[in-house]
């Protein structure tokens, strides 16, 4: 059975291990207003979902529960979750090589 687009929002960020803080600074909403999005207070207008379809790297249809599954989107989210294991261990080295300089 499909999933609301609350459920579907909030689905795609913890499987993304993202903090609402996170996902609401870069989709350049509140904190507030994604949680009341996530938890189904509210609904988003068309230009937030189109920004939250290319943050997550799926479709419409399935970030609003239209389908099921996103074939594409699977590939984009393996390929954004690279990106953020990616991102971590650069921070990491970047420590690493601060720390040595001292």
């Amino acid at each position: 059975m499909p999933r609301s687009f609350s459920e579907t929002m909030s689905a795609l960020r913890r499987e993304r291990g993202l903090s609402q803080r996170t996902v609401a600074a870069e989709l350049h909403i509140s904190q507030a207003l994604l949680s009341h999005y996530e938890n189904g207070a509210r609904e988003p207008g068309l230009g937030f979902v189109c920004r939250a379809c290319r943050y997550y790297g799926v479709s419409a249809d399935y970030l609003l529960g239209l389908r099921e599954a996103d074939g594409q989107g699977a590939a984009r989210q393996a390929l954004r979750q690279t990106l953020n294991e990616l991102e971590a261990v650069t921070a990491r080295i970047k420590e690493a090589l601060e720390g040595s300089d001292t």
